[in-house]
């Protein structure tokens, strides 16, 4: 596999919108190299007859029945609430409206 190039550094660098030094740029190069090169040996090391996985343990959903069971009322669950409107709690506004 070929070096990356400063050039090539410096394009992913600006598609990143990454403002990168001329120092930075030949530092990069170095270390995107060694990383593309040990991806490119797991790559090698990857045999044919093992199926590609996300996970190394397999991994299984467990999901259960929704199970309709009594809940409180609107009224009962506002009612501990300090200051409730319109049915709903009503809390202290956070963010003010832009125009």
């Amino acid at each position: 596999m070929a070096a990356i190039s400063r050039e090539e550094v410096a394009h992913l660098a600006r598609l990143s919108r990454l403002a990168v030094t001329e120092e930075e740029l030949d530092r990069f190069a170095g270390q995107l190299d060694v990383i593309l090169q040990s991806v490119a040996r797991i790559g090698d090391v990857a045999a044919e007859d093992i199926p590609p996985t996300s996970h190394s343990v397999p991994l299984t959903n467990v999901y259960r029945d929704d199970v309709v069971q009594p809940s409180l009322t609107q009224d009962e669950a506002l009612s501990g609430a300090p200051d409730a409107a319109e049915g709903r709690f009503r809390v202290p506004r956070i963010l003010d409206e832009e125009e």
